[in-house]
């Protein structure tokens, strides 16, 4: 019988019919869930390319701050040389010796991009690799928001779930750190610690079966693993809930399962972390991760106890056990195999410790979180994170209790630092979502049922109506509306978005009307006037663009893997011309590069992102090594300072650098006879090439200033000053916030330096 006598038009009418008479069966709740979420997450992804309206004018997408640069390098360098070449020796960075990235990067970001990157190639999307890593920290972010709902629903159900997906969604400093262009460890990191923390919960739920706990377990695992070979930060996920499994045995809450996922969870996690090349078999004994062997030998012993009747054998078991991790433990930390916690994770649990470390402590990302700055990024919403808490506490199962414990340790990191305002977010959003459920429950039941309860009256009983828990609802609602729809919250939630990326707006504190070209043109003047090789020193915050855009060779970037070399061209910078050509010649430097700020007027603005607000770090990092520059004769012993910044004001300017101030009038206000010129600071390298550049701009458009002739330079000769165009009266300098950014480079003229100091040829 051939095909067309099987298919008869009978039985195609007849199946037609069949099919419409088929209906999806979704239910009202789930439709409803989904439609939220939907909205959540499209609502978390366009918040976070707002930037993109100011790179649009551009004509491309770029990285904002610097340390993504090193991200995009790693991800660059694997997309054009394959996945197992990431580490390599790059000597365009740190010259020179260069920076071995194996040895000083994880490949977890960049290798996750340059994948994608090449899988989207593959399916026919072609765009630049650029433009990809800039929109890939809001596609994590946006992946974040969507885990998040099922960690919450898991929690304290759908509500939760939605409710800490929208809070996530909308936190100010997880917007901040997943915008469009921030490349950098947070993207992976939020999401791996969100997605951890679910499997490793549904792993060691009693209904599961055993099968399914270690498909969860071996899926932790790999995520544990994923998540130490993207960011250092990975010690926290794994000390929480180190310090969960031990406050279940302390409150008898010990099962096989629990025993069963921590081992498989941490013994492949581990395994995968120790071949990342940064961390090497050296992890393992660090003063973090050998909790993770004691906890694992208690639950052993909790397993052994189960097996034991008597109780002389239950007395040696404990005896035998506390003695082997005594004893490993102490022969570890006599051999010396046992490293303490590493400066900056040292510094983050003592945040009184970055006092003594200048270079950590000019980061501004570094500082101590104030609460009002806390308020500020968080709103009326950190409320109901407390009363998250209370109603957490009042259910202490086992996912509330690691909700709890990673509640409170987050809170206490993130008052230390305020860059880890975003470790903070996932439990901050679930807490939160648990106090708005909390708050709401009650009321929920009373709207949803006859009214029984009654409150006593002046003149009787009256009953409690379902419009008083409506009314509370919406109270409710109008608190949370707060957080996001009310000008100060607002501005603090859009504020971390409704700005360009850090190039875009040339690192100005403002949010411009139009991109801030200077950085940009300096950079494409670098690139097409100088060679790859040619050796360019700048204050360490500009090395990633010099780099990346700029192609040329620098002294220090973000990486601030050599301490040394950044107290270098701190003195390079501090120094007399003659002073810091004597160590600039150790570097073979050709080229010289500062930024400075200043307003319309010609006034010098240290706030405005420039080295003229940075000076001070630049004192302070080189002043640590005051005996060393003198040992090596770069410098006196009378003209030397230190790392006090109080010494280094003194000497180099109180009131801005070059300049002192004393309050004649004693009215507070700075009046131009009470500032006294400070040789030292006026003599700095800095102070002249800034001013240099400064004076030009004044003469060119005919504003009047302190100084109306430009300084003379005796080592430097002006190659390229980008911004020296902008005119003080036009349309642009007021979408610049009537600032004027002023990147200057200045090619070192060696030949009249060996002039007047012959002896330094050899």
């Amino acid at each position: 019988m051939g095909i067309k006598e099987r298919i008869s038009k009978e039985k195609i009418v007849e199946g037609v019919k069949r099919l419409g008479k088929l209906r999806m069966k979704v239910n009202h709740e789930t439709l409803l869930s989904l439609s939220a979420l939907l909205l959540i997450i499209s609502i978390a992804f366009t918040i976070r390319i707002l930037p993109l309206r100011w790179e649009i004018e551009v004509g491309s997408l770029h990285l904002s701050e610097f340390d993504p640069y090193f991200q995009y390098r790693i991800a660059e360098h694997m997309v054009n040389h394959g996945f197992l070449s990431w580490g390599w020796v790059d000597k365009q960075r740190w010259y020179p010796a260069g920076i071995n990235v194996t040895k000083t990067g994880y490949p977890g970001v960049g290798g996750t991009a340059a994948a994608l990157y090449e899988l989207i190639s593959l399916l026919g999307v072609h765009v630049q690799l650029m433009d990809f890593c800039a929109l890939f920290p809001a596609l994590m972010g946006t992946l974040a928001c969507i885990l998040i709902y099922f960690l919450g629903k898991d929690i304290g159900g759908k509500p939760v779930g939605l409710l800490a997906s929208l809070f996530l969604a909308l936190n100010a400093p997880y917007i901040q750190r997943t915008c469009l262009g921030f490349f950098d460890d947070e993207t992976i990191g939020i999401v791996s610690l969100i997605l951890f923390a679910f499997l490793f919960l549904r792993a060691i739920e009693e209904e599961r079966p055993l099968n399914s706990t270690i498909k969860y377990a071996l899926a932790s695992g790999l995520v544990l693993g994923y998540f130490c070979s993207g960011w250092g930060a990975a010690y926290y996920p794994i000390d929480v809930t180190v310090l969960f499994v031990l406050i279940l045995i302390l409150l008898k809450r010990y099962s096989q399962k629990l025993l069963v996922t921590y081992s498989i969870t941490f013994g492949l996690g581990l395994f995968l972390a120790i071949q990342v090349p940064k961390l090497g078999l050296s992890y393992l004994t660090s003063s973090v991760i050998l909790p993770v062997a004691g906890v694992f030998i208690l639950l052993c012993l909790c397993e052994a106890f189960r097996n034991i009747i008597s109780t002389k054998w239950k007395i040696v078991t404990v005896i035998v056990f506390l003695a082997l991790l005594i004893g490993i433990f102490a022969g570890l930390w006599q051999l010396g195999y046992m490293r303490g916690l590493g400066g900056k994770f040292l510094s983050v649990i003592n945040p009184f410790a970055r006092g003594v470390s200048p270079l950590i402590e000019s980061v501004a990302e570094h500082r101590i979180s104030a609460w009002s700055s806390i308020y500020y990024s968080l709103g009326i919403s950190i409320v109901f994170f407390i009363l998250g808490f209370f109603f957490a506490i009042g259910n202490l199962n086992n996912k509330n209790l690691y909700l709890v414990i990673l509640g409170l340790t987050s809170l206490y990191f993130a008052c230390s630092m305020v860059r880890l305002l975003v470790l903070m977010a996932p439990a901050f959003s679930l807490l939160a979502a648990i106090g708005v459920m909390g708050v709401l429950r009650p009321f929920g039941i009373l709207l949803s049922k006859e009214p029984k309860i009654t409150t006593k009256k002046k003149y009787g009983v009256g009953y409690v109506g379902k419009e008083f828990s409506g009314a509370a609802v919406f109270l409710v609602f109008l608190v949370l509306m707060t957080n996001f729809a009310f000008p100060m919250q607002t501005a603090t939630v859009y504020q971390q978005v409704d700005t360009p990326v850090t190039i875009t707006a040339a690192s100005l504190p403002i949010a411009p009307n139009e991109p801030v070209r200077e950085w940009y043109d300096m950079v494409t003047w670098v690139n097409n006037n100088l060679e790859s090789t040619t050796v360019v020193c700048s204050w360490w915050d500009y090395g990633y663009w010099l780099t990346v855009l700029g192609n040329v060779t620098t002294l220090a970037d973000n990486a601030t893997v050599n301490r040394t070399q950044i107290e270098n061209i701190g003195f390079v910078f501090m120094a007399n011309e003659t002073q810091a050509l004597q160590m600039l010649k150790l570097y073979n430097v050709s080229y010289v590069l500062v930024f400075v700020t200043i307003d319309t007027q010609g006034r010098w603005v240290d706030w405005g992102g420039g080295d003229n607000g940075k000076w001070i770090w630049m004192a302070s990092i080189s002043g640590k090594a005051h005996d060393r520059f003198i040992q090596k004769g770069f410098i006196d012993a009378s003209d030397m300072w230190t790392s006090d910044q109080n010494q280094v004001r003194q000497m180099f300017g109180n009131y801005s650098l070059g300049v002192s101030w004393y309050d004649k009038n004693h009215d507070g206000q700075t009046q131009s006879d009470e500032l006294i010129p400070v040789a030292k600071g006026l003599n700095s390298t800095i102070y002249k090439l800034m001013n240099y550049a400064v004076n030009s701009w004044r003469m060119k458009w005919n504003v009047q200033g302190s100084q109306t002739q430009p300084v003379k330079l005796k080592y430097f000769d002006e190659a390229y000053i980008a911004g020296l165009d902008l005119d003080p009266n036009s349309q642009r300098a007021r979408n610049y916030g009537n600032l004027v950014p002023l990147v200057c480079l200045y090619k070192v003229n060696w030949q009249a330096f060996y002039h007047d100091h012959p002896e330094q040829r050899s």
